[in-house]
């Protein structure tokens, strides 16, 4: 526990769920941002001018615009897995400890994408707005809204991570045949599911499923374009609910309004919120989501409180559970703060 004769400050950007904010509030003084929608990056930039720790979100942009304004700031705890909205290299500068929270969310999001893979699969979408707006009129018809049998199909996970490793553990209930490429060498999830790894190519060629899990970054934005697109089966579907702009969302709605793929499920957009006229909405071989696979309580409850073990380890002197930038060590070594 954090003991101090005054308490650090703490700026946090959104609402927790209260198993980590009640942490939070115990141990340092906090303020919240009390509105459901992100506060503006102007509000960030003045809330942080005299705390010593912040609490982040994905949709929150944490750059050198912020950290200018926070001669203070000594963390940043990060509500999420991935951090692309944090500016690491210059927070490692300026020996800010930059921390997330892994792992916890894995089955959570893996769930999710299954979720997304059985209901564009099975028109589950377009089968409960087809009985609410009255269009069944007849009560059984051999070709009344035909899917895709998931069960003995092939899947390709890009992306073989945590997240990548617990959809190959899914996908061998449904006897399904597993390819996965990664740049990183994954045999545990050859040796564990008897997955064959093959070249990006050769995964998006062979495929009935391909479901995105890989981060963020330089070498993967627009992962999925046209090209890649084009390899794909007629009568395949693309997952994503790993990051938008892995997918170049123009190409995908070529591709799905052409039916030159079957279908697509997305929980993640290139803009999010993604707006209403975004042409991907408009057509029926899509099953959306607003990016929501880690939205269970107990994993968000769990999150929150990695975000607070986080916060407390740091000031305590401690190394962070997840810290994702070690070598802010070199710069600001470990002390308990004052």
């Amino acid at each position: 526990m954090v003991s101090y004769m005054a308490k650090p400050k703490v700026y946090i950007t959104r609402e927790l769920p209260e198993r980590g904010l009640n942490i939070i509030k115990k141990n340092f003084e906090a303020e919240v941002w009390p509105e459901y929608a992100p506060p503006p990056k102007k509000v960030i930039v003045e809330k942080v001018r005299n705390v010593d720790g912040l609490v982040s979100l994905l949709s929150d942009k944490i750059d050198s615009e912020v950290f200018n304004a926070a001669p203070r700031l000594k963390i940043v705890s990060q509500l999420a897995v991935g951090f692309d909205n944090i500016d690491i290299p210059e927070a490692t500068k300026r020996g800010i400890y930059v921390t997330n929270t892994p792992e916890v969310l894995t089955d959570t999001t893996a769930d999710f994408a299954w979720a997304l893979l059985m209901a564009v699969a099975r028109r589950v979408v377009e089968a409960d707005r087809y009985v609410r707006t009255g269009q069944w009129k007849v009560s059984w018809h051999p070709s009344m809204l035909q899917g895709r049998d998931v069960y003995g199909a092939t899947i390709g996970i890009v992306g073989a991570g945590r997240i990548g490793y617990a959809m190959a553990k899914r996908a061998t209930g449904f006897n399904m045949k597993i390819l996965f490429y990664d740049v990183i060498p994954r045999p545990e999830i050859e040796k564990d599911f008897g997955a064959k790894k093959v070249d990006l190519d050769t995964l998006f060629k062979e495929s009935d499923f391909v479901s995105i899990h890989v981060p963020l970054m330089k070498e993967t934005h627009h992962l999925v374009n046209k090209e890649r697109l084009a390899l794909m089966k007629k009568t395949a579907y693309l997952i994503n609910n790993a990051r938008g702009p892995v997918v170049d969302e123009k190409a995908l709605y070529e591709a799905l309004k052409e039916r030159r793929i079957a279908g697509a499920g997305l929980d993640v957009f290139e803009q999010e919120p993604t707006q209403v006229d975004n042409p991907l909405l408009k057509l029926d071989n899509v099953v959306v989501a607003p990016h929501i696979s880690s939205a269970s309580y107990e994993t968000r409850s769990r999150m929150s409180e990695m975000v607070a073990e986080n916060l407390v380890a740091f000031f305590e002197g401690k190394k962070p559970p997840n810290l994702v930038n070690p070598d802010v060590m070199k710069v600001r070594p470990l002390a308990k703060q004052p």
